[in-house]
């Protein structure tokens, strides 16, 4: 997949896509029909799937200071889309610049003239172009005078009434619920990101740990869970392996930055410094404050053989 940064200048390999634009934060199953309905029209229309989001996410920009929520930063948000087809990624950025364009300029300076693209396929609740003043239907009267194809997919919805959307998502993971953000996802929520040194305070007890920052990330519910971890190796999945997480702040070592903490249970080795895509299959407890070491280590026995019998319940294997 080609990706691509700035709209002014592309390289012309780049250009004449079918285009969705859209965040797709966590590539969802309704981001995922959006994607098959363009990728139907690119087929057609013997165009490339182009996929157009901004990064930062525009929250981000007006908001720098908030908390973080998002469900994929951009190296996960471009490996799901790759895998959904997506041969053009333009990841724009989202500055002062672009955020004061108004929603004719976005079309002629940014869809037209800058990326090229051949047509637009965009949701129903599209908004865009300073203060957002710009809609679907906007879109497509801007698209008819610029020789721009534009299409409004109508939006996948849950349970047959609810739209789906990362909103819901990101409520199910913070409320310990990472089975049904699953289930609208399509895929276990994962958090990736590289290995990095600890305390090894988890070796010394048995149970040794990768430990990943949630830098980029929202924060779900901190606790114990039931996870499957992918090593990934010059941007490919590697190997599968089963285990627990603990994710938070280790309330017995009074840490202050949140850490995902990953015990495989069938791997021997050294991780530091890897790329690790851990999944969040089930929730099993809350962290906990224990009195001794001891009570800590038969706690975490107990976790694997819970977190083993959850991802079997859950039909994964590794």
């Amino acid at each position: 997949m080609q990706i691509v940064r700035h709209y002014s200048d592309p390289p012309n390999s780049s250009r004449g896509a079918v285009v969705a634009i859209g965040n797709f934060d966590g590539v969802h199953l309704g981001h995922q029909a959006l994607l098959a309905h363009a990728g139907e029209l690119a087929k057609a229309r013997g165009a490339p799937l182009g996929v157009l989001v901004f990064e930062p996410h525009p929250q981000e920009f007006f908001k720098p200071q908030a908390e973080c929520f998002r469900l994929t930063p951009l190296r996960t948000k471009a490996r799901l889309l790759a895998q959904h087809g997506v041969q053009n990624l333009y990841a724009l950025p989202f500055d002062a610049e672009m955020a004061g364009k108004s929603s004719s300029e976005f079309v002629a300076d940014v869809l037209v003239r800058g990326i090229g693209a051949r047509g637009v396929v965009v949701g129903a609740d599209f908004r865009f172009g300073k203060g957002r003043t710009g809609d679907a239907a906007f879109l497509a009267e801007a698209g008819r005078h610029s020789g721009l194809a534009v299409d409004v997919f109508d939006p996948v919805r849950a349970n047959g009434s609810d739209k789906i959307s990362s909103s819901d998502i990101r409520k199910a993971l913070r409320n310990a619920k990472p089975e049904e953000a699953a289930d609208l996802l399509g895929h276990w929520w994962t958090i990736e990101g590289r290995v990095e040194h600890g305390a090894a305070r988890g070796k010394t007890l048995g149970y040794p740990t990768a430990n990943m920052r949630l830098d980029g990330y929202l924060k779900p519910a901190f606790g114990i869970y039931a996870v499957r971890a992918t090593l990934v190796e010059n941007e490919k999945p590697a190997a599968l392996h089963c285990g627990v997480a603990s994710l938070g702040i280790r309330p017995m070592f009074s840490t202050e930055t949140p850490l995902l903490e990953t015990f495989l249970f069938d791997f021997s080795g050294d991780l530091y410094g890897k790329h690790l895509a851990v999944e969040l299959v089930a929730y099993l407890r809350p962290e906990m404050k224990f009195d001794t070491v001891e009570q800590l280590k038969a706690q975490m026995a107990t976790d694997c053989e819970a977190a083993a019998a959850a991802l079997d319940r859950a039909g994964v294997r590794c």
